[in-house]
């Protein structure tokens, strides 16, 4: 004699599949709130102050001695050649 629906193989199947998935979810979910948030949004580079870039460029050699001393004194707010 069979009692229930005959669901009971299936459930006995299935339960450790259940645990195996609601594991995973809590070790994700551990995961995601222990991870220190990222400084700045994923993609996105940090940007470069425009003293960054007038040193990138005189390193390269894109401008020379003269218009690197001429853009250094016009950022730090002096007058051009007024040193």
């Amino acid at each position: 004699m069979m009692y229930g629906n005959g669901f009971g193989w299936g459930w006995m199947m299935l339960m450790p599949l259940l645990w195996i998935a609601l594991i995973a979810v809590v070790v994700w979910a551990a995961v995601k709130v222990t991870q220190r948030p990222p400084d700045r949004p994923a993609g996105q580079q940090q940007r470069e102050t425009p003293q960054e870039i007038l040193d990138r460029r005189f390193a390269s050699g894109e401008i020379d001695v003269d218009a690197y001393s001429r853009a250094r004194d016009t950022l730090a707010g002096r007058q051009p050649g007024s040193s």
